[in-house]
């Protein structure tokens, strides 16, 4: 059975492929993101345009940094915050309460029922960017426990805490 992997980035490709130990076809598609703070209900929306687009297993992921100290935003919205205000400014905003959650969505279809499943990691948000790995708000964002950005990590540290490999562990039980 073949099963796509909705991305763009051949890393991430390759991380799914070994975590969940099968050969993931990529599939490269420029589609719609509804403006949600929920990341669950990003997946969701994007593993049904691909479906309708592939009539094919579908995996979509998605990933939100949740902030106490902006309300719980930017959530979903993180990639856009991100490029209007740069991580220096988000880590300024959020004030004293620092504390925050990096939430991960994975979505599974089939076509007929979507199943998500989620890993998150509780920590706080730097007072300023901090390293050079990984990608996006890695920079800002402090796992609770630690004293390292997520940008500051090798990719196995960052691999032994993150909440995608929390998500994904959780779908390959589901797939079995």
């Amino acid at each position: 059975m073949r099963v796509y992997f909705v991305t763009s980035n051949n890393s991430k490709l390759k991380e799914f492929q070994e975590m969940l130990k099968m050969d993931l076809e990529r599939f490269d598609a420029d589609l719609d993101e509804i403006q949600a703070i929920d990341v669950e209900k990003v997946v969701e929306h994007k593993a049904r345009q691909a479906y309708q687009l592939l009539k094919a297993p579908i995996i979509v992921e998605d990933t939100g940094l949740y902030c106490d100290g902006l309300g719980g935003l930017p959530g979903a919205l993180t990639k856009w915050f991100e490029k209007a205000l740069g991580n220096a400014r988000i880590a300024s905003l959020v004030g004293r309460q620092r504390h925050a959650v990096a939430r991960t969505a994975i979505c599974y279809t089939q076509g007929r029922e979507y199943h998500i499943f989620t890993g998150s990691v509780e920590g706080s948000i730097a007072r300023f960017p901090r390293g050079k790995n990984g990608f996006g708000w890695d920079s800002i964002f402090v796992p609770r426990g630690k004293r390292k950005t997520l940008a500051q990590m090798t990719s196995q540290e960052k691999n032994e805490i993150s909440m995608r490999r929390k998500a994904l562990e959780k779908l390959k039980k589901f797939l079995g």
